[in-house]
């Protein structure tokens, strides 16, 4: 699997936290530390409607993985994640934390 639709990723959200996904739009984000990319894509926008959080908005992308498969990420828009960026830098955190 080369690419994942923006209807998978909505799939995603919805499976993940909940509630109703609207696609809003796609951006690009270029995201890097200490000189090197650690993440060049576009990360999917959608409103969401219903989900337990209370979360209104959600921000989704994918990533290769070694063997070939995709990693599906789903963010909630809510406290210091307030757009696309955001989410994706507290992704790489998280995954950098998790790796130590």
């Amino acid at each position: 699997m080369t690419q994942v639709s923006p209807d998978q990723l909505k799939q995603a959200v919805e499976s993940q936290h909940g509630g109703t996904a609207s696609h809003v739009q796609s951006v690009p984000v270029h995201e890097s530390l200490r000189g090197q990319t650690v993440w060049n894509g576009a990360v999917q926008v959608y409103d969401l409607e219903g989900s337990p959080s209370g979360a209104t908005r959600a921000y989704a992308w994918s990533y290769g993985l070694p063997d070939g498969q995709r990693r599906l990420l789903a963010v909630l828009h809510e406290g210091s994640i307030t757009g696309p960026r955001e989410a994706v830098k507290a992704a790489i955190v998280s995954e950098m934390k998790a790796a130590k």
